[in-house]
């Protein structure tokens, strides 16, 4: 094959392969459960294995984005670490549990215990605001070094509006309807 050929080749591959193989899926096929249960097994050792997963907005605050892919992953590390490997009914069942449901877990910094008891998410979509499924904030947050307090909070978004590619904003607001922290999440950047 010339040169012009396998440059040709290369370019049509990516093109053909890179979306699907960097885009969130909501629908696993086998080979992406496969994937995802290797990826977990190997991240025993490193500590930043869930990089893809999280984002981090100018205050400080970040939201880990649990993809089916990434729940895979974790219980798949979970699994390796007890070093007994991941059973076929708890991963299927992992996955039923997470059918059409985006699931976001935020750590948000305020100034008091009780901050984010009466929080709101919304996740936005171009014009479009979707309501969240399941909302659960912590109403006592954990006291840090610096005085504040963090909460952790876990928020669970329908998948109908949502593709794989999706941009999407988290807009996390307080009882007032004030907006008081944001993400900007790529769903292409995750599997």
């Amino acid at each position: 094959m010339s040169r012009s050929g396998l440059a040709v080749a290369t370019l049509l591959g990516a093109v053909l392969l890179g979306p699907s193989a960097r885009a969130a899926s909501f629908a696993l096929t086998p080979g992406e459960r496969e994937d995802a249960l290797r990826v977990g097994a190997r991240a025993v050792t490193v500590e930043t294995f869930d990089t893809e997963w999280r984002v981090t907005n100018a205050a400080g605050d970040s939201v880990t984005v649990l993809t089916p892919f990434h729940r895979l992953v974790l219980a798949a590390r979970h699994a390796a670490f007890r070093n007994q490997p991941l059973r076929p009914d708890t991963s299927d069942k992992l996955l039923r549990e997470q059918q059409d449901r985006l699931l976001l877990w935020a750590s948000l910094r305020g100034p008091r215990e009780d901050f984010a008891r009466f929080y709101s998410p919304r996740l936005r979509v171009g014009d479009r605001e979707i309501e969240p499924a399941f909302v659960q904030n912590e109403r006592t947050a954990m006291r840090q070094d610096d005085g504040r307090y963090l909460a952790r909070c876990v928020y669970s978004f329908p998948t109908r509006y949502l593709t794989g590619t999706s941009r999407v904003a988290l807009v996390v607001r307080d009882g007032d309807g004030r907006d008081v922290s944001r993400f900007t999440i790529d769903l292409s950047a995750m599997r």
